[in-house]
């Protein structure tokens, strides 16, 4: 044999274990010698022959996987949906709430609205990213190591009850579930760290502080019931008529009061609308008013009506 074949047996043995060079190299060229040897007794050159048969062994790196047993992918199929689920489910919510929550810090250590959302954003393609990135690694080295995961084997007991009707699904009840949680958390921050500073170095919450004698926390009790009926729904795994009629309960009892409090100008701190002079120029509290009530009215009216529509498709 010529080089070439060196060659490629050089290119082949140096991604082996080293303890099988030495029987790979003797069993491959061997192999090369009897495919050259029956070319070449059927009328074919040698050269011709020696270089038509390494093309047909083709890449050295892949040849050299197959003689060491290794996977030439980075998850492999035994642990790919384990990798993917997780990955479903720790980017279905995680990036939003970190970056939910660097936007509001941000915002209540000086920054204004904009840079609150800058910085929400960006953290959160930072967390997705490093997410993605640690998580595949874990997979990748387990694969490589071939550590067992021990999870459970599938059965059929494990098939949903009725997949074709569900309606709600984990990453939407994560998602609803985090944005109420923010929510309410944001109500008493606001009046302790907002980002309308005074003339010093005081916080000026956005809300009547008037309403913690009873209306914030009434509104704080809806929004936690409001968390209790997205599991319900996902427990019940599509809308039910029962679930149509506590959703509208409680989105008006949220409703109500957001539109009958901005409406007399009972719900902004009067400190607030001071602050910002252009408040009180013409119409403007009003016009801001108007936009609230509007869509707090669109967005309730359109959740209430979604849900009737969906659990009405359901009465079959």
């Amino acid at each position: 044999m010529t080089t070439l074949t060196d060659r490629y047996l050089a290119a082949t043995l140096r991604s082996v274990p080293v303890a099988r060079r030495e029987e790979i190299a003797t069993e491959l060229r061997a192999s090369i010698e009897d495919m050259v040897e029956g070319r070449t007794a059927g009328g074919q050159d040698a050269t011709t022959a020696e270089r038509e048969v390494l093309t047909e062994l083709g890449d050295p790196d892949k040849l050299a996987a197959r003689y060491a047993d290794r996977r030439l992918q980075l998850i492999g199929p035994a642990y790919y949906l384990a990798w993917a689920r997780l990955m479903k489910l720790l980017l279905s919510f995680i990036p939003a709430l970190v970056g939910v929550l660097a936007g509001l810090l941000r915002v209540a250590d000086g920054g204004d609205v904009g840079e609150g959302i800058g910085t929400g954003v960006s953290t959160a393609i930072q967390v997705a990213v490093q997410i993605a990135f640690w998580v595949t690694v874990v997979f990748a080295v387990l694969e490589r190591t071939k550590t067992p995961l021990h999870l459970p084997a599938w059965s059929v007991d494990q098939l949903p009850e009725d997949t074709a009707d569900r309606q709600i699904t984990l990453t939407d009840i994560a998602a609803s579930v985090t944005f109420l949680a923010l929510v309410i958390a944001y109500l008493p921050m606001q009046h302790f760290r907002s980002f309308v500073p005074t003339d010093g170095d005081d916080n000026l919450p956005i809300l009547d502080p008037a309403l913690w004698s009873f209306w914030l926390p009434f509104l704080i009790v809806v929004l936690v019931a409001t968390i209790g009926l997205e599991f319900a729904k996902y427990r019940a795994g599509r809308w039910t008529w029962p679930l149509v009629a506590v959703n509208a309960v409680l989105d008006l009892a949220f409703a109500v009061p957001v539109v009958w409090l901005m409406s007399t100008d009972r719900l902004l701190n009067p400190d607030l609308v001071a602050r910002f002079d252009w408040l009180g120029e013409g119409d403007n509290l009003n016009l801001v008013a108007t936009a609230v009530i509007a869509g707090t009215v669109l967005v309730t009216l359109w959740d209430i009506l979604d849900s009737a529509v969906k659990a009405w498709r359901n009465r079959t």
